[in-house]
C-alpha cells in the first residue's frame, strides 16, 4: 500500500469529515473537524488524517494552505489551488484584511462582557520574543449549572465570539487564560476541573470554533464570507448549558 492509499483509508475510517463550504477554480474553503491537523508535522501521528492529504484526493489537485488552525479547533480554513492565489491571500492576512471570528466556551461570566485583551504573547516554543497581540471579544450568552466545582455549589460558563486581530500561536487560548476565563477542552491552557465536568456531559473536545471568514477573492477583489456550522459535541456543549447556537431561532 503506497502513502496515497493509506491517507485514503485514513479518511473512510475517521469518524469526523472535513466538509468542502466553498469552492472556485482559485480557492477552497473547508470545515475542518476538530482533531484534525491541517498538514504533517513532528506532532502528529504518522497514521492520523490531514486536511492537506484529503483535499488532495477529494479535488484530485494539491491545495496549499493560506492560514493554520490548531488541531484541537474546529472551522473554517482558507486554502489556495495556485501559487499566485497562496501569494495573495498570504499578503492579506499578513496585512489583516480577513475577518476571522470564533466561538468559544469559556468558564465564568466575563467582566465586562465585551473587551478588548490587548496582550503580548510569545511565539510558541523556542520563540521566546514577544510580540502584540489582541483579541476582542463578545459575551453571546451564559449559563449556570448546578454542578460544584472548588468550593463553588455551581459553575458559570459563557459563550464568546471572539475575533483575533493579530495571528499569533495559540493566541485565543492564551488570552483567554489570562482574563482567567480558560477554553472549554483546553488541556494546555484551560482548568482541568471544568474540563472535566465537560466530560461528563459527554464533551471531549476543545471548544473553540472558527466560525466566519471574510475576505476578498485573490483574483478579482470580490467580497467572500463564509461560516462554518457547528459539530455535534459543540452543539451538545451548548444545549447542556440552554444555550442557542448562534444564528439559530
Amino acid at each position: 500500500m503506497n502513502e496515497l492509499q493509506s491517507s485514503a483509508c485514513r479518511f473512510r475510517n475517521a469518524p469526523n469529515q472535513p466538509a468542502i463550504l466553498y469552492r472556485d477554480d482559485h480557492i477552497v474553503v473547508v470545515n475542518k473537524p476538530a482533531g484534525m491537523a491541517v498538514h504533517r508535522s513532528r506532532l502528529v501521528g504518522r497514521d492520523d488524517g490531514y486536511l492537506v492529504d484529503w483535499l488532495r484526493e477529494t479535488l484530485g489537485q494539491p491545495a496549499h494552505l493560506a492560514h493554520r488552525i490548531d488541531r484541537a479547533t474546529s472551522g473554517c480554513v482558507l486554502l489556495a489551488l495556485d501559487k499566485d492565489s497562496v501569494s495573495t491571500l498570504g499578503e492579506a492576512f499578513m496585512s489583516r484584511e480577513v475577518a476571522k471570528s470564533y466561538l468559544a466556551v469559556v468558564r465564568g461570566w466575563p467582566e465586562p462582557p465585551d473587551a478588548l485583551i490587548d496582550h503580548p504573547i510569545d511565539g510558541g516554543p523556542g520563540k521566546p520574543e514577544k510580540r502584540e497581540a489582541r483579541t476582542c471579544y463578545k459575551t453571546l450568552g451564559r449559563a449556570e449549572i448546578d454542578v460544584a466545582v472548588g468550593a463553588h455549589p455551581t459553575a458559570r460558563y459563557a459563550l464568546l465570539e471572539c475575533q483575533p486581530e493579530t495571528g499569533r500561536y495559540r493566541q485565543i487560548r492564551r488570552h483567554l487564560k489570562h482574563i482567567s476565563h480558560h477554553l472549554i477542552g483546553d488541556t494546555s491552557h484551560g482548568d482541568g476541573r471544568h474540563n472535566r465536568v465537560f466530560r461528563m456531559l459527554g464533551v471531549h473536545r476543545m471548544l473553540l470554533h472558527a466560525w466566519r471568514l471574510g475576505f476578498n477573492h485573490p483574483l478579482d477583489g470580490r467580497r467572500i464570507d463564509v461560516e462554518a456550522p457547528l459539530d455535534i459535541e459543540f452543539g451538545r456543549a451548548l444545549s447542556a448549558l440552554s444555550l442557542k447556537t448562534p444564528g439559530s431561532t
